[in-house]
């Protein structure tokens, strides 16, 4: 078993450079290449968060814009409705007194049409009054002057 020990002790002592140029590569890969290499991918790691961030920002901005540009158009929307809606009461408010003026233009037509009509109809019963007259003498001068039946005709009185 010593001898196994011995052999050991040697293969150790055998390893021993190696283990120490291992351990030289190791420092100096990480000092010249890993640590470098480390940095770099931190930095990475930062500016795409920053970039994230900074995306998640501009959509952020951008939905604000987006919100109020719809409330921009809202209240537009709602000012050209009022207009129209004030510009339509207007017309109809014209409309109205213009019907109105029509109306009472049509109903003083229509007074001085019964007044005239009312005028002629006193004229034609005035002149009917005075025609019935004359014709009723007329009629009861020719009843009068009629030849009787069984009286001679063309005969003397």
């Amino acid at each position: 078993m010593q001898d196994i020990v011995h052999q050991l002790g040697e293969l150790f002592l055998q390893a021993v450079p190696t283990v120490l140029i291992i351990l030289f590569f190791y420092f100096i890969l990480r000092a010249i290449f890993f640590k470098p290499l480390l940095q770099i991918m931190a930095e990475r790691e930062a500016r795409t968060l920053g970039a994230q961030k900074a995306a998640e920002q501009a959509q952020s901005a951008a939905a604000e814009q987006i919100q109020q540009y719809e409330s921009a158009l809202k209240q537009a929307r709602a000012q050209v409705y009022a207009e129209q809606e004030a510009a339509r009461k207007k017309l109809l408010d014209e409309r109205a007194s213009q019907i109105k003026e029509v109306r009472l233009k049509a109903a003083a037509d229509v007074a001085a049409a019964k007044q005239r009509i009312a005028g002629e109809l006193a004229a034609a019963s005035k002149e009917v009054e005075t025609t019935v007259a004359q014709l009723s003498r007329e009629i009861a001068r020719r009843i009068l002057e009629a030849p009787r039946p069984g009286a001679p005709v063309g005969g003397a009185r």
